[in-house]
């Protein structure tokens, strides 16, 4: 909504509204970004609502376990905030040399394997909008909008989504995305070292695969 209309529906002055937004704004729980001039909840709020409203993450749960056990890695659940993906859940990986991010860390769209899979559950404007974004915020060197675009529908026909080294040296990824009921958008990755992607890429293939029709995900 636009400060206006959230005045209007609250009926105080415009001027009483807008400290208002600021502090919440300050504190995380509303954002004002995207140069729409509308105010949307925030991550803080939106965390705390995850937290609560545990549907999506229950169903979700058991299948990003099941993945952990099939592989021994590191799989990780991210959701759509903001233009980012925030991490909600992880299984840590039983392997020594492993990859382990914070749960409510956020991580950008177009360089990594959960935020590729994202966009693939938007429609095309909808991803081109959060992409330049992105872009415009944080240029990348090593992207282009033309074969990022490619990248993604490629994913919407079917293939995983996969970073390799983009986002970080050292660890790359294989994910999905989820288009969960109640409108919020899911990915499921499993981040590894690059030095043992090659050697265990079919296997996660395999798991992966078998996670998606399990949640009976259009591939």
């Amino acid at each position: 909504m636009s400060l206006g209309q959230i005045a209007n529906q609250v009926q105080l002055p415009r001027s009483t509204v807008q400290r208002i937004v600021q502090a919440l704004a300050a504190e995380g729980f509303v954002s004002t970004g995207g140069g729409s001039g509308r105010i949307k909840l925030g991550r803080e709020i939106q965390s705390l609502a995850l937290s609560q409203a545990t549907g999506p993450l229950d169903r979700l749960k058991p299948v990003i376990q099941d993945i952990a056990d099939k592989t021994g890695e590191t799989v990780d659940l991210a959701v759509l905030r903001d233009g980012k993906m925030l991490f909600v859940d992880q299984i840590v990986g039983r392997q020594r040399l492993r990859t382990v991010s914070s749960i409510g860390e956020t991580f950008p769209l177009a360089t990594t394997a959960n935020g590729k899979a994202a966009l693939a559950c938007l429609d095309e404007v909808e991803a081109t909008n959060l992409i330049v974004n992105e872009f415009r915020n944080t240029p990348h060197k090593t992207r282009n909008m033309a074969s990022l675009l490619s990248e993604i529908e490629n994913i919407r026909n079917g293939d995983l989504a996969v970073d390799q080294d983009e986002h970080t040296d050292g660890i790359s990824a294989l994910g999905f995305g989820v288009l969960d009921p109640s409108g919020e958008v899911f990915a499921l990755s499993v981040p590894v070292p690059s030095s043992r992607y090659p050697r265990i890429k079919e296997q996660l293939i395999e798991a992966l695969t078998a996670a998606r029709q399990a949640l009976g995900v259009e591939s």
